[in-house]
């Protein structure tokens, strides 16, 4: 797979330029990055200059940071692993791509010969000082982790690895009514059926986009939702209304082997494609907040709460492994808030 990236200014904004022959697969890994754009002026994708953009492009400037061969050797023998283990394409291009800008930090020193301390020094000399999200950090640290498991007679005590502690962040929350306004934005009866279903379903966008018709049940009013986040299928409840959408929807377009599909015939609707529906959706109803569609699902997720449903229900519905996960809507749920009653009122 032949590439080349550079660094530009387009549009007064510092970007990474992508150029490459016709390639599906690249296609396909550079759409997945936040901020890719496909520019018809340079006739090429662009990404955001990020440090973990610059890495995953081979344009980070470490000087004297030049890997072993062992080290090299070893990193090839990871992703081979994970392969084999069946992870996700996603997680073995991330893991790979983290463990790779950990290894490239050291100056020709032998995976077996780093410790705890190389990796506080790391964290310390390269995440912090190049003010690297704790996101991007906490995804090193798993690589990491996995990686050493499978290494013999290395220094490093895997007990002894630290994460980096997290902020504690609540999931951002729509009304009804700005539920309402946003599903009801759309004329075109395509988007207006993709952004019902990933509410009404608590549908993550790739789950969406993945779907068949024949993951429509109509008779048993279910959707079927195949290999979700962490290989696991699950099943949701159709609404009556949102089957008669996709009813109208099937009528109207036919779709023949993805339910959603984009312009070209056979070809899976894209995620960035997606995206531009919820923005033109927003800007129609002129609601100001940065939602996105992950907001479609967390909504649903609390409005479901408030309806009265039980979590351990919720919990099967959105396909989390653990009930702390889903516990978190119990934090923006207005339902019991609303009923407390100020000691301001009584003043």
């Amino acid at each position: 797979m032949e590439w080349k990236a550079k660094l530009i200014s387009h549009r007064s904004k510092n970007r990474i330029v992508v150029y490459f022959k016709s390639n599906s697969e690249l296609v396909t890994r550079i759409r997945s990055i936040a901020g890719a754009t496909w520019s018809r002026t340079l006739y090429a994708w662009h990404v955001p200059d990020t440090e973990e953009n610059r890495f995953r492009f081979k344009i980070v400037e470490l000087p004297n940071k030049i890997p072993t061969e062992d080290n090299l050797v070893q990193l090839h023998k990871f992703k081979n692993w994970m392969l084999s283990k069946r992870y996700s394409q996603n997680t073995v291009k991330t893991y790979t791509e983290a463990l790779g800008n950990f290894l490239y930090f050291f100056k020709e020193k032998s995976v077996i010969e780093i410790t705890n301390e190389d990796l506080i020094e790391f964290n310390n000399e390269y995440i912090l000082r190049k003010n690297l999200s704790a996101s991007y950090q906490n995804q090193i640290v798993n690589a990491i982790k996995l990686f050493y498991s499978t290494v013999q007679g290395k220094k490093i005590e895997i007990e002894g690895i630290h994460r980096p502690k997290r902020a504690k962040l609540l999931p951002n929350v729509l009304s009804k009514a700005e539920v309402k306004q946003i599903l009801n934005a759309h004329i075109n009866l395509k988007h207006r059926v993709m952004l019902s279903l990933i509410y009404s379903c608590g549908l993550r966008c790739g789950e969406l986009l993945n779907l068949k018709p024949s993951d429509i049940d109509s008779k048993r009013n279910l959707i079927f939702i195949h290999q979700a986040k962490g290989k696991k299928d699950r099943i949701a409840p159709l609404s009556p209304k949102i089957l008669s959408l996709l009813r109208d929807y099937y009528k109207l377009y036919k779709p023949k082997i993805w339910l959603f599909e984009g312009h070209l015939n056979g070809e899976p609707y894209s995620e960035k494609s997606l995206q531009s529906v919820l923005k033109l959706a927003l800007q129609k109803t002129g609601i100001q907040k940065p939602v996105t569609l992950h907001w479609l699902r967390h909504s649903y997720a609390t409005h479901l709460l408030e309806n009265g449903t039980d979590l351990r229900y919720i919990q099967e519905l959105l396909g989390h492994n653990s009930s702390k996960t889903t516990e978190i809507y119990t934090h923006v749920s207005t339902k019991s808030l609303q009923q407390i009653r100020s000691p301001f009122d009584d003043l």
